[in-house]
């Protein structure tokens, strides 16, 4: 989805008019950081899972909001560069546990944030809950549904705060879309979202054991190579759709205030298939919606230039999200213009190259010279802080376990639907 420089710039101010009216929106740069100190002191922290996407966690937790006291992995180079990343940001070093259960009993922990494969999430999650502590899950929230449902139980019966790791609804950007464009009723009657999310390479990983000899079997892979290219295999993952599709799979079901009905699918392994692979890099699903609204989503792993977008098209306009880091706003009629917004990257290296979701290839690298920006990385930080004052205060979530969960329900179905060439009920 790509717009001329010229149609980008005419559009931001009429952007900006449209979310105006909008509380502490209009104004992006200052809304897009929660400020510290939460009123009770930090919440004490154990991190577990320290690969890309737990180092952009941890680089992206306020002190002010969060005191890390222990990091837990299996695999010892990853502790290693957490390490680095606390160093860096010249905070306290934290202890090191190999086993999530003895960081739990060794360690004076209120939340634990966690990280790890997809297969993993619901029995972290209910037995961290269970232990008492609040937590704060990355996506998809778990591998299947029942999975889903333990760790709402679990939640509701322990009490402990339980949120998902969907940073688009702390971005700021997709605040003011939702609040000054959807509710405001600037589109009509939408009918169409078109989701995408398009990479040329190979998901295929490369990397050395942390040792001579590692062995991950005791922690249910089978070699190294499962271990490092867990997203590849469906005992672990449930491939591009849980990794991607589900973050903009969440914010269309928020935008249509609604759940898919049914979802059409089709895909294969198309590119790369290395007689090891066992999800698809090629992945189509249709997702049908009450009013006769549909969702299109497409990830594909052999051209990029569309890169990833949400967009939703109605009766009176039409609203592109790009990148996490770009609005679009066009105008039926004649008339009308493309108006855009563009929130610049304030930061480089590991915490943009680290996570599925935040890729290296993400949108908003190119600038325009707008002087609105805010930092890309700011929804991480205020998906921690409002987890963190949620705790303290009973500040409410942004996303919740609920929206994460229809989300983890629409995506497993589609996941069935592409794997059968079907069309399945949801």
């Amino acid at each position: 989805m790509n717009l001329t420089p010229e149609q980008e710039e005419l559009g931001r101010r009429n952007f900006l008019k449209a979310i105006a009216g909008v509380p502490a929106l209009a104004g992006l740069g200052a809304a897009a950081t929660l400020r510290g100190p939460v009123p009770g002191g930090p919440v004490r922290v154990g991190i577990v899972g320290l690969g890309g996407e737990g180092r952009v966690l941890l680089e992206q937790t306020d002190p002010a909001f969060a005191e890390v006291r222990a990091l837990c992995d299996i695999n010892p180079a990853q502790l290693a560069r957490a390490d680095e990343a606390l160093k860096v940001t010249n905070r306290p070093a934290a202890r090191h546990h190999a086993e999530w259960k003895t960081m739990l009993d060794q360690e004076d922990l209120e939340a634990v944030i966690i990280a790890t494969p997809l297969w993993t999430h619901a029995d972290l999650t209910v037995g961290c809950l269970e232990a008492g502590k609040h937590v704060l899950c990355e996506k998809m929230m778990a591998w299947d549904v029942p999975g889903c449902e333990r760790m709402l139980d679990a939640s509701r019966r322990t009490g402990r705060i339980l949120e998902i790791g969907y940073q688009r609804f702390y971005n700021t950007i997709y605040q003011a879309a939702y609040q000054g464009v959807i509710r405001a009723g600037a589109l009509g009657d939408v009918y169409l979202s078109r989701l995408a999310w398009h990479r040329n390479g190979n998901w295929r990983r490369t990397g050395t054991p942390p040792s001579p000899g590692y062995d991950p079997s005791k922690w249910g892979y089978p070699t190294w190579e499962h271990l490092l290219n867990w997203r590849l295999y469906e005992k672990y993952s449930r491939g591009l759709l849980a990794e991607l599709g589900s973050h903009q799979v969440a914010i269309v079901n928020w935008f249509f205030d609604a759940m898919p009905t049914a979802v059409l699918g089709t895909g294969g392994v198309y590119r790369f298939d290395d007689g090891q692979r066992e999800v698809d890099d090629h992945v189509f699903a249709t997702f049908e919606y009450p009013g006769g609204r549909t969702a299109v989503f497409s990830t594909i792993e052999s051209n990029s230039f569309d890169n990833f977008y949400e967009s939703f098209f109605g009766t009176k306009g039409s609203l592109i999200l790009k990148g996490e880091a770009e609005a679009y706003l066009f105008s039926e009629g004649d008339d009308a213009r493309p108006t855009g917004i563009e929130v610049a990257q304030k930061g480089t290296g590991p915490a943009l190259e680290a996570s599925e979701s935040r890729a290296a290839d993400a949108a908003g690298g190119s600038q325009t010279g707008s002087a609105e920006r805010i930092d890309r990385l700011s929804s991480y930080r205020n998906e921690i802080s409002t987890f963190c004052s949620a705790i303290r205060t009973g500040r409410p979530l942004a996303c919740g376990p609920e929206r994460a969960a229809n989300s983890a329900r629409s995506c497993l179905r589609a996941y069935e639907a592409v794997d059968r060439k079907t069309r399945l009920a949801v």
